[in-house]
This record gives C-alpha cells, sequence and structure tokens, in this order.
C-alpha cells in the first residue's frame, strides 16, 4: 500500500531534478551561479512540509498526512508548471516549494514503515519502502523526454513545462493509492498498543530538537542525515549542469536514473545489513562510500565516471539515510516519536536547501571537480562522528 506511493512519487521528483537546473538558466542565463535555486527550493519545501504534515499525522494519522502531502505536491507541479510558460522565477521558485511536499511524504513514509516493525527489523521495514522508489526513481528521468514532446504537441506548451505537468498527475495518482489502500492506518494501530500516543503531545521543532540533543545518539543521527543529504544534493544537482557543459545533455536522464538506483535499489539489502550488524557500521561504510563517490567525480568530464559518482553517492546516501533514520527511531521516546522525526527531516532538507544554493555559487567560483572533492571531505564528518560514539559506548562498558 505504501509501495506504489512510493513509486509514482519518485518517478515525480527523479523528472524534476533532472531539468529544475535547465528552467532557471532558461529563466537567469546560461551560467547563472543561482543555477542551484531550484533543487534548493524543492529541498526547503521539503524540509518546512516535513515538519508540518509531522504535524498532521501525530493529530490525525499518517494517511491523513501523507494524502494532504501529495495533494500540495500536485498542486506545486501546476504552479512550477505555470512559472516555466510565462518565465516567472518567482512562480516556479513558488511552485517548487510546494513541489517539495511530495520529497517530504515520501521521506515520512519511511517511518511509517517503522510504526508495526519489531525493533530488530526497523532497518529492513524502512529499506523495503525505500526499494519501492527504485522504480519510479529510475524511470522518472527517462520520461522527461517524452513529457516535453507531448507538452509541447498536445498542450503549446513550453519545453521544459510537461515535465511538472505529468508530475502532478503522478502525485495525485500517489494521493488516490494512499488514501484507498492506506487501511488501517499503521500509527493508529501502533497508538492503540502505545499509552503515551503521540497525538497526546504537542512540541515545535526547537522542543523536537532539544529532544535528539539529549542523546548522543540521536545528535549522531541528524548530523549523519545532515551531511549525507548536503553531499547528496549538492553532487546530485550540480551534475547535470556540469554534464550539459561537456555537450551530454542526451545522457543526463540515465546518469540521473544511475543516481536513483544507487539511492534505492539495494535498499533493502541495506536496511538488513544494518539490522544484522548495526546502525553505526551502516552509517560508518556509507560515508566511506561517500567520500569515494566524492573522489570519482573530480574526473568530471568523463561520463563513465560521471555514472559511477552518481551511483555511489545515491548509495552512500542509502546506507548512511538508512543507518541514521533507524538509530533515531530507536533512541526516541514513543510519545516524542512522529514530531522530532518531522523535525529531523525538517534541519536534514533545510540542510540541502542550503547545499543546493551554495553549491551553484561554488561551482562557478571554483569548478565541479573541486566541489565533489570538498563534498568527500565533508563526509569525513561521519567517520568522526561514528568513532566518538563507539568511543562513548566502548567507555561506558568499561566504567560500568
Amino acid at each position: 500500500m505504501l509501495t506504489l506511493g512510493q513509486v509514482v512519487g519518485a518517478g515525480a521528483l527523479g523528472a524534476a531534478v533532472t531539468i529544475g537546473g535547465f528552467v532557471v538558466e532558461d529563466i537567469v542565463g546560461v551560467a547563472t551561479p543561482w543555477v542551484g535555486l531550484s533543487t534548493a527550493a524543492v529541498t526547503a519545501g521539503s524540509g518546512v512540509m516535513a515538519q508540518v504534515l509531522a504535524r498532521v499525522m501525530a493529530l490525525r494519522g499518517r494517511r491523513v498526512g501523507m494524502q494532504l502531502g501529495y495533494a500540495l505536491a500536485a498542486s506545486g507541479g501546476l504552479v512550477a508548471c505555470a512559472g516555466v510558460q510565462i518565465s516567472s522565477l518567482t512562480l516556479f521558485v513558488c511552485g517548487l516549494l510546494l513541489y517539495g511536499a511530495g520529497s517530504a511524504t515520501n521521506l515520512l513514509a519511511r517511518y511509517a514503515a517503522t510504526d508495526l516493525a519489531e525493533p530488530d527489523q526497523r532497518s529492513r521495514a524502512m529499506g523495503r519502502i525505500l526499494f519501492a522508489a527504485t522504480f519510479g526513481a529510475i524511470f522518472g528521468p527517462t520520461l522527461v523526454g517524452p513529457a516535453e514532446a507531448l507538452g509541447q504537441s498536445a498542450f503549446g506548451l513550453e519545453k521544459y513545462a510537461g515535465p511538472w505537468l505529468l508530475s502532478s498527475f503522478f502525485f495525485v495518482c500517489a494521493m488516490v493509492n494512499v488514501g484507498v489502500r492506506l487501511r488501517p492506518d499503521p500509527l493508529a494501530v501502533w497508538a492503540e498498543g502505545n499509552v503515551a500516543t503521540v497525538a497526546a503531545r504537542s512540541i515545535r521543532v526547537t522542543g523536537s530538537l532539544r529532544v535528539i540533543a539529549t542523546t548522543p545518539a540521536a545528535r549522531l543521527a541528524l548530523l549523519s542525515m545532515v551531511v549525507a543529504q548536503a553531499v547528496m544534493v549538492g553532487v546530485m544537482a550540480m551534475s547535470p549542469i556540469e554534464m550539459k557543459t561537456h555537450h551530454h545533455e542526451a545522457i543526463i536522464p540515465f546518469v540521473v536514473s544511475a543516481h536513483m538506483a544507487g539511492m534505492f535499489a539495494f535498499s533493502p539489502l541495506v536496511g538488513r545489513f544494518a539490522d544484522r550488524f548495526g546502525r553505526l557500521v551502516t552509517m560508518r561504510n556509507g560515508a566511506f562510500v561517500l567520500v569515494l563517490a566524492g573522489c570519482a567525480g573530480t574526473v568530471a568530464d568523463n561520463v563513465t565516471m560521471m555514472f559511477v559518482s552518481m551511483f555511489t553517492v545515491g548509495l552512500g546516501w542509502a546506507l548512511v539515510f538508512i543507518g541514521a533514520s533507524t538509530l533515531l527511531v530507536d533512541t526516541v521516546t514513543s510519545g516524542d516519536r512522529v514530531q522530532v522525526q518531522g523535525a529531523a527531516d525538517f534541519v536534514t532538507a533545510v540542510s540541502g536547501g542550503v547545499a543546493g544554493i551554495l553549491c551553484g555559487f561554488l561551482l562557478s567560483w571554483i569548478g565541479f571537480s573541486a566541489l565533489a572533492l570538498g563534498s568527500a571531505c565533508l563526509s569525513l564528518l561521519i567517520l568522526l562522528g561514528v568513532s566518538g560514539l563507539r568511543r562513548r559506548e566502548k567507555a561506558a562498558v568499561n566504567t560500568g
């Protein structure tokens, strides 16, 4: 029931990621440092909507919250399409902020999968949901060309307007699927077995972050998600722009598909790995993969290496994200669960938005190769955090 929503939602997001930067270039001008604005708007919108939807879910359940998220994303796609059509950057960005609700909903669905899962199977449940996004994420970018052609021929739209219209249709399908099939609501079932229900509490982002700050493991989980998201968004958003400058525009949808495959295709295996060997080992391995991805991206004019870089940055993100998300679920109390999850996704998404804008300027100033190498260095923060927490745990065991 959750899986079909992941498929169509990821398909819509994958298609949009492929062309967002091109729309900004068309409106503002080629080689503008603001080329990362589209990705930043989607990720920032995702962060705000994650908090809003978490509050709705805490009061009304997962189903209502997810339906609202997909509906807002569909509306955002229509607004973005209008912005492309009339060459209005303001309207386009406003549409993307709403469009980010689709990303927030897809990410919050991974927590819905853990509502009824046993503690030693939470990563697997999360991995299965993320895996469902594989099919939409891989094929979504390949639909960009047909959607552009259909929009131009059937509706008389501008070149890059059609994919946003198609994305809205996908999100409507996801909304209908959740409304019909997500019954019973998993959060409602979980609450029935827990006296401290989520709906009984209402805490703001700052309160949720204070809850996270009280536990070293939760702090590390949030730090790891923030770093992985920033690295992934920065490399992902700038890669299509860099490839276009090397006249590889026809290959871009397939490179983005490879990236999406890295993010989602191995999620079930990542989940099993995390449940068997632990969250920290999974996060550590993910950080290593992100470092390798950044090193591979330094050869930006080589198509093969761009495939490798984009795939591995997606895989590294999956390892860190599943490990860290499950670690967060393991460490927060039941009464704070949903809103802490929303706050974590808010901070994570905002960090991705900041990375999207910043990397646009870095691309203009230092070039893609240096940007990729910088992302590799940033990933080392996760390794340092994991090592620090493991030392703390060993010291606690020895003194105990």
